[in-house]
């Protein structure tokens, strides 16, 4: 299987290569770099388009090779420039080619350091991928370290389509350990024009001990057709996502799962508008996972 990290032929950060370096770590998986070149479609067979087809070929080519440079060493990185009519759907073409477990992207420009932002490309193909998609954030550096957890965002619908066990399954396989954690948002209004701060904490502890119950329950279903070992649970609350998402503790090494919506189809990735608010305030790398029939 091949770790698949996907560059448009104008923009190439380094964060996403950083990603699949410390994912390739934990798999033991091949990275292809790949950067997409647009092209017409049909081609139209013009001698001078052809030719600015070739130079800007070679030109992603040649930074391609720069930005994996320092991701070659102990690990087989290949590279590839691949010609389509959009990124998206040369990507999608390359994921199926080169038997992909993983599709690897950064985070828009755009974005905030450190944060996860979802540009065209990403937000695109999030929905229609067949994979899992892996988002690294604006900045994410390189290092020599695997990663060391994996965080599984419990919440609607994701649940019920299997993101729970498919992260059981790949903490597994990446011999690293599972964490499950879910976010409360309470707007201002809510509670403080009606109920005094203790009885607003009562209701709160109430909610995060019935979630983590609902919690357990999913966990032992999983645990009926695979060995997961002990699993942290955590319950994270705020005024807003980003105070929810910031409650909770991170580490360096983690990487948070998130589940496709109920809109999606099946064994497509489709992202909820849920997820998409944890996405943008995630400070580590997300990964959103298909659903499962």
């Amino acid at each position: 299987m091949t770790i698949l990290v996907g560059f448009s032929a104008s923009r190439q950060s380094d964060a996403p290569i950083n990603l699949a370096t410390r994912i390739a770590r934990n798999t033991g998986e091949a990275i292809l770099a790949a950067a997409v070149v647009d092209r017409p479609w049909p081609p139209k067979g013009d001698p001078v388009e052809d030719e600015y087809l070739r130079y800007v070929t070679a030109q992603a080519q040649l930074s391609l090779d720069r930005v994996v440079e320092h991701a070659r060493g102990d690990l087989e990185v290949r590279t590839t420039v691949h010609q389509s009519n959009s990124v998206p759907t040369g990507l999608i073409e390359l994921t199926g080619e080169n038997d992909a477990s993983l599709v690897v992207l950064g985070s828009s420009s755009s974005g905030i350091l450190g944060r996860v932002a979802l540009g065209s490309v990403t937000d695109r193909l999030v929905h229609t991928a067949e994979v899992p998609v892996a988002i690294a954030p604006r900045g994410y550096p390189m290092t020599p370290e695997p990663l060391s957890r994996i965080t599984a965002a419990y919440g609607g619908e994701a649940d019920v389509h299997g993101l729970l066990a498919a992260t059981a399954e790949l903490a597994k396989a990446w011999s690293i350990p599972m964490r499950i954690v879910s976010f409360t948002v309470r707007p201002a209004g809510s509670f403080g024009a009606t109920i005094e701060s203790s009885a607003e904490k009562l209701v709160i502890a109430q909610w995060a001990r019935q979630r983590h119950d609902e919690i357990v329950g999913q966990l032992e279903e999983v645990r009926s057709h695979i060995d997961v070992p002990s699993v942290d649970i955590v319950v994270g609350s705020g005024r807003e996502w980003s105070e929810a998402v910031e409650s909770v503790p991170w580490e360096p090494g983690d990487i948070l799962t998130l589940g496709s919506g109920a809109a999606g189809e099946i064994s497509r990735v489709f992202l909820g508008s849920v997820a998409a608010r944890i996405v943008r305030h995630s400070p580590v790398p997300v990964m959103i996972v298909p659903r499962h029939a």
